[in-house]
């Protein structure tokens, strides 16, 4: 039985824990509120754990589940112990105001995290366009992946099709750009034209 570690104790990172739990494997939930995180793992199966903060993460796939603002100061709290580490960028840098996205221009969210990130390690970008809830509800989903390594490309689609997903890889790192600026559509979306949150992105092959 494999073992996810996932940084973080909020909404997405409790719906990905939970698809983690029911697919037989472990899950370790990192916090720096060692509360929240023991919270967490608490509600789920049997078995999962909580890692120290700051430390290295159990798993060799690890979920950066916090928002944003915060990535850069978690991956420098963790430093060298990411090393070797495939390291999974959930976030959507959103502006408050929804106005456009707060990373530099030709730039990402999962760009500037695998700057920060040791050597060894490999930045993949997931998530993002799927509403926590939504995945929390179960079903297969579309699920779109980006990262530069194709080995770590291929550890995530592996995990991701463990947890009921349908993995489309969309291409390199660069292409987080555009899957962040689809998730801040997304968003749009939800409150305008389909005036619910309660749906996902679907890709029919015919």
């Amino acid at each position: 039985m494999s073992t996810i570690s996932i940084i973080g104790s909020g909404g997405m990172a409790t719906a990905i824990a939970g698809r983690v739990a029911k697919a037989g494997q472990t899950v370790e939930v990192i916090s720096r509120d060692n509360v929240k995180a023991q919270a967490l793992a608490d509600q789920l199966a049997p078995g999962a754990i909580t890692g120290k903060y700051g430390a290295a993460p159990a798993g060799d796939i690890v979920i950066l589940a916090v928002p944003y603002a915060s990535a850069a100061s978690v991956v420098a709290d963790f430093g060298k112990a990411l090393d070797g580490k495939v390291i999974i960028d959930i976030t959507n840098p959103v502006a408050p105001d929804l106005s456009g996205l707060l990373t530099p221009p030709g730039s990402s969210g999962a760009q500037e995290t695998a700057r920060g990130v040791p050597a060894g390690a490999h930045v993949v970008k997931a998530f993002n366009t799927i509403f926590g809830h939504v995945l929390a509800k179960g079903g297969r989903l579309d699920a779109f992946i980006a990262a530069d390594d194709a080995d770590a490309k291929a550890r995530v689609s592996t995990f991701l099709e463990s947890l009921g997903l349908r993995p489309l890889d969309v291409g390199g790192l660069q292409m987080a750009q555009t899957l962040e600026a689809l998730g801040l559509m997304m968003i749009g979306l939800a409150q305008n034209g389909a005036g619910t949150w309660d749906f996902a992105l679907n890709v029919d092959l015919g």
